[in-house]
């Protein structure tokens, strides 16, 4: 199971295994149950015809359950050529701890086609994830009381849509089919805020971070997010909506890469502008407002207070960790730090704020777009009128006592009842804040914890834990 020098003798999933022995010797415990909670349950591994032009080929797939301690299980699907049965495997144990930390009712999972999807037309990717769902409904590995998935990387709406198409046509009549798949337009079922939602909960995760005095004080940073340098690797939906978040509230953007470059301007970039070059000429390799590197993989040794790998897994090894300048670590992608890395960064005080906290803002806004797919309401139609007409009387009462206008600017924004985007964000920005603070207390609670992945595994295993022994396996 090796996958190159990068990581040594681990794979990606013999990494989160590592990172899973480690937080399980701080628990009591028995080996079984430990074992149980670690294994992947269920493995799919697929190949299937399509017919490309004048010839066929053989897609190579996989769905992997991880666990089933609550159910449905939850997990994106990749388009990938780097999808294999390692990663895949290693993902979804990722997703269940993930779902564990926000108290997500979820068990794990994931799913991904060896593909490269912009060697395809739209027709052509259509038939591969129509024919991917069905071989998922062959073998029971998909629908809203088994197994949800979601958009991941090289996905989005448009293939959740075509997943959702798929379903409803082989399912007809089941009332809760729209719960099959989330991430989906609005228009089918989606929920508002949930494409931009794995960027925000990265902002919030590290906004909270920067909040508390005690751990700026030890990083030798003001508290806050305005003003710290901050490096984003990405602009996919999660590292740019996560710079957006950052730039909005007053940090500065040193650094940014894409898939064949990176940025760095020490006075900070205009979000707006480098996104807008992209978008008319295609690359940012000749953006003349920055230096640029032509090794994208630079801007992890750029030089930030907080440095956000919001790409693919492994890019920060042994091999580049001591270079790394950046105080907080935050991980938007999945995996970004090998094992052997994170020992060097954390010997060098850094933060590592781990994935499986950091970008869980996907799968908990998908967690709201799949209640309301069953409750067939959508959040804020039962009491958004309600809550104006309140607060409407409540303002004209204090105009009326006090003698006091407001201005209509004013009177908008304190009768504004909430919006299905307004009470998704704010779902999350107290999902995040809260298991923020889960982890910190068990950081801060153990003598022999010393970093914030072990902890949020300790949280992770005692919640599913406390799952399985509620069925009374285990004593």
């Amino acid at each position: 199971m090796k996958k190159g020098a990068a990581n040594h003798e681990y794979s990606f999933f013999g990494n989160v295994e590592r990172y899973f022995d480690k937080a399980a010797a701080h628990t009591q415990y028995p080996k079984g149950l430990l074992d149980q909670i670690k294994a992947c349950n269920s493995v799919y591994q697929m190949r299937f015809p399509i017919k490309i032009g004048d010839r066929v080929e053989v897609i190579e797939a996989y769905r992997v359950q991880h666990s089933q301690h609550k159910v449905p299980c939850k997990g994106g699907i990749r388009y990938s050529l780097g999808v294999n049965q390692d990663e895949v495997m290693a993902l979804a144990s990722l997703m269940t701890y993930k779902c564990a930390i926000v108290d997500v009712p979820f068990g794990g999972a994931k799913g991904g086609i060896k593909i490269d999807p912009k060697k395809y037309t739209e027709d052509q990717l259509e038939r591969i994830t129509r024919r991917y769902t069905v071989e998922l409904m062959k073998k029971g590995f998909i629908g809203p009381g088994i197994d949800v998935p979601a958009p991941d990387y090289g996905t989005g709406e448009r293939e959740m849509s075509w997943i959702l198409d798929t379903y409803v046509a082989f399912n007809p009549g089941q009332v809760e089919a729209y719960g099959c798949v989330t991430g989906k337009p609005v228009s089918q079922g989606g929920v508002r805020g949930r494409k931009e939602a794995t960027g925000r909960g990265v902002f919030f995760g590290i906004r909270e971070l920067c909040n508390v005095p005690e751990d700026m004080k030890a990083l030798g940073l003001t508290i806050g997010i305005e003003g710290k340098r901050v490096v984003v690797q990405g602009l996919g939906n999660v590292g740019y909506h996560s710079a957006l978040f950052f730039w909005e509230a007053g940090a500065t953007i040193v650094g940014l890469a894409e898939i064949d470059c990176a940025l760095y301007n020490a006075k900070g970039l205009d979000l707006n502008d480098v996104m807008k070059y992209k978008a008319e000429h295609g690359s940012l390799l000749t953006y003349p407002n920055a230096k640029v590197f032509k090794n994208a993989g630079a801007c992890l040794e750029f030089d930030c207070d907080i440095l956000v790998p919001a790409a693919l897994e492994n890019v920060i090894t042994g091999e580049n960790a001591p270079r790394v300048k950046a105080k907080i670590i935050a991980e938007g992608a999945n995996g970004p730090v090998t094992p052997d890395a994170e020992e060097i960064l954390l010997k060098k005080g850094c933060y590592i704020i781990p994935d499986m906290y950091l970008n869980a803002g996907g799968v908990t806004v998908s967690y709201f777009e799949w209640l309301k797919n069953l409750s067939h309401v959508r959040f804020g139609r039962m009491d958004k009128r309600f809550t104006e007409n309140s607060n409407l009387k409540f303002v004209s009462t204090i105009e009326r006592i006090t003698g006091q206008k407001i201005t209509d600017g004013e009177r908008e924004g304190l009768t504004h009842g909430p919006d299905e985007v307004d009470l998704v964000n704010s779902g999350l920005e107290e999902t995040m804040i809260s298991a923020f603070h889960d982890i910190r207390r068990v950081l801060k609670g153990s003598k022999k914890i010393k970093d914030h992945r072990t902890a949020a595994f300790v949280v992770s295993i005692n919640k599913v834990a406390g799952a399985y022994m509620s069925l009374g396996i285990w004593p």
